[in-house]
């Protein structure tokens, strides 16, 4: 279990607050918004209404015992900018920052944010990913070149084995998992016989994925 101070309490940093709480962490959260304040307190450990450029506010809050501090502050950058930086010089030792638009990024990282989060373009990616392949289930970006997908058997691998199909050494494709009737298995075996109703879980890059998956 975490600790976790979060400012910004609009609909994004809510479902931060909703997501961690289900995780069974301790939430922190904070906003200016009185009444945004109190709509979260039936999903936070405690909240506070207040002012986080302020910093004898956020000095108040004893930064430093927090593990993460995220800053998820909605169309006001500057006060978002000034938030984390304060952060820092009080000593948090994790800082997350939203980015709500393209620049954003490089300022917050400046000002001591040790790492940013750009919903909107990250959930655009992920979107147009995930729906430009009707054999594309889910995946996941790990970074530049590889991704790990969830992805429908190719219809040229329904019928053949693991081991007959030998794609890690022929197209440099991991088979890391096999759902079947719902159930991920992350032993593959050579002798499994792939089946149409399955779904794998590969790793790759992105080249070797998008040559057999249609993406």
């Amino acid at each position: 279990m975490k600790s976790v101070l979060l400012i910004g309490l609009g609909r994004f940093g809510k479902n931060i607050a909703l997501q961690l709480s289900r995780l069974g962490h301790e939430v922190m959260g904070v906003d200016h918004n009185e009444e945004r304040v109190n709509e979260a307190l039936e999903i936070v450990t405690d909240a506070r209404i207040g002012d986080s450029t302020n910093e004898a506010f956020l000095r108040s809050l004893g930064v430093r015992g927090y593990d993460i501090c995220y800053v998820t502050i909605s169309n006001d950058f500057q006060s978002s900018l000034e938030t984390t930086s304060l952060l820092k010089e009080l000593g948090a030792s994790m800082v997350i920052s939203r980015a709500e638009r393209d620049g954003q990024e490089k300022f917050l990282l400046r000002n001591g944010a040790d790492e940013v989060i750009y919903p909107e373009k990250q959930i655009a990616k992920w979107a147009a990913i995930r729906y430009s392949s009707m054999m594309i289930h889910d995946f996941i970006e790990l970074d530049e070149s590889h991704s790990l997908y969830e992805v429908s058997v190719p219809e040229a691998w329904i019928g053949k084995s693991v081991i007959q199909l030998d794609v890690r050494r022929k197209h440099d494709l991991n088979i890391i998992a096999i759902k079947e009737n719902g159930v991920m298995s992350f032993t593959v075996k050579p002798d499994t016989v792939l089946q149409a109703e399955m779904t794998l879980l590969v790793l790759g890059e992105y080249s070797a994925l998008k040559r057999y998956f249609r993406i």
